[in-house]
């Protein structure tokens, strides 16, 4: 990021997340010994942001559970199932703001609900400003960067196995990262 300060009053606006342009993805530990990471590729969200008061700024976003994708069919196919994520009963994850907070340079916590398999709880994304711009077609455009971690089993997605050597299959904990762009309503 350069050294100058943002001006946030001026990207005050309701904005709309460009999926094309983001990922709203996952990393989770397998086998104890590698990572595996997937996105949900249907996913939306929008953005009220007041530059000037960032408390007052609200963000949601939902994700339909069927457009899991960790590039193996047979695995996105049982990520859909009660063993995990029970994509034909709880057919979204959401996640709606409950506090915006500027920490100090392009740094903010974005504290809210979200909720996973019909279990709500309170989480905390630290995102950075990753900059504004406006595209060849006019839009103004800004992006957000950031990861969380949650503990899965607190959402009711408690599936695993034992490994001969000692630990599980599938860590609990997983990260959530958030790559963002999103454009601004004219």
């Amino acid at each position: 990021m350069t050294s100058t300060q943002t001006d946030f009053a001026a990207l005050t606006g309701i904005y709309t997340i460009d999926p094309a342009h983001s990922r709203l993805g996952f990393v989770a530990r397998h086998a104890m010994v590698t990572k595996v990471r997937g996105n949900f590729n249907d996913f939306e969200g929008a953005a009220t942001i007041d530059g000037a008061n960032p408390s007052q700024s609200s963000v949601s976003v939902t994700a339909r559970v069927a457009s899991i994708d960790t590039r193996n069919e047979q695995r996105d196919g049982h990520l859909r199932t009660n063993d995990f994520l029970d994509a034909e009963q709880f057919p979204e994850l959401t996640f709606r703001s409950t506090a915006v907070a500027h920490e100090g340079g392009e740094d903010f916590q974005v504290t809210g609900d979200l909720t996973i398999k019909g279990v709500t709880k309170s989480v905390t994304f630290p995102l950075e400003f990753q900059g504004s711009a406006k595209d060849p077609f006019g839009n103004e455009r800004i992006g957000f960067e950031g990861s969380t971690q949650i503990v899965r089993s607190e959402y009711g997605i408690s599936f695993n196995a034992a490994l001969e050597t000692g630990g599980v299959l599938v860590s609990d904990k997983i990260t959530i990262e958030l790559e963002i762009s999103a454009i601004k309503n004219a």
